[in-house]
């Protein structure tokens, strides 16, 4: 099974990225990825799952049964890096997305395992905004759902890597379940390169190599993280930014770092001289 998804020719939805938990084989974690037109309208139904619609770039009114967010977005590209407008939508919804713009927008889906939450705007200023990592391991991370915000299983960060820095690094891994040093995660990768015709390096893999992949994403590219470690490294001349999806039985991120490679959060990185 690859664990790479590429862009496809938009649907008559306007879908370039169709990813499910059979599809890529694991429980928890959806994601389709829309390209609309302006004027174009998307229709979708939650059934049992959470979503979390993401305004990657472009503008729109969205609106629930229960309720109305008229004329939200901004950025028309996401290396604008300004956080993004997105919605959270409950389980048994109706949701209608009308482009106010060409819209790059990004479903998220996770089971939802309470089904209590009403639909709620997340405008820019309820995004967390910060840097991690030094040296050639800096990236700007933007948390639209972490754990303390409420939603049943999602978790959703968007993370900006500059050309020729790691990013995902050092190597971490949160596939244990019942663990008290791991939370069972799944996680994808949506893959957007400045300029477009970029591309990144990305590895999936366990400690005893019983999984070991590595890929190169391009633009527009699903990266899928059933299990293991996952860094992704990017290559001079491209910028890159990645939407992550993760979700699992514990809404919590708990993870480890590859013991190997842990020194790079030391103050021994980077070195001098």
């Amino acid at each position: 099974m690859s664990l790479l998804s590429k862009v496809k020719q938009p649907d008559a939805q306007g879908r370039i990225q169709h990813i499910t938990p059979e599809s890529a084989g694991w429980r928890y974690v959806g994601f389709d990825a829309y390209q609309l037109k302006k004027g174009q309208t998307l229709r979708l139904e939650s059934g049992s799952k959470e979503l979390c619609l993401v305004l990657v770039a472009g503008l729109a009114s969205v609106k629930t049964r229960q309720a109305e967010f008229p004329h939200i977005g901004k950025r028309m590209s996401p290396f604008e890096r300004t956080p993004p407008y997105s919605v959270y939508v409950p389980h048994n919804e109706q949701v209608e997305v009308v482009a106010e713009s060409d819209l790059e927008l990004a479903v998220c889906s996770a089971p939802a395992t309470e089904g209590k939450l009403p639909a709620r705007l997340i405008a820019p200023e309820d995004v967390g905004v910060e840097q991690r990592g030094k040296g050639n391991n800096k990236r700007l991370v933007h948390n639209i759902l972490p754990d303390d915000k409420p939603a049943d299983s999602l978790l959703v960060v968007e993370v900006y890597t500059d050309e020729g820095n790691t990013s995902s690094y050092p190597s971490h891994k949160h596939d244990q379940e019942d663990s008290p040093d791991e939370t069972y995660l799944e996680e994808t990768y949506y893959h957007r390169f400045n300029p477009d015709r970029g591309f990144a390096m990305q590895r999936v893999y366990t400690d005893d190599r019983s999984l070991d992949v590595c890929m190169a994403p391009y633009n527009q590219d699903v990266v899928t993280v059933p299990r293991g470690y996952h860094p992704m490294s990017t290559v001079a001349g491209y910028d890159n930014y990645y939407l992550n999806v993760m979700a699992g039985p514990v809404r919590l991120w708990k993870f480890t770092w590859e013991k190997d490679h842990a020194w790079v959060n030391s103050d021994e990185y980077p070195r001098k001289g």
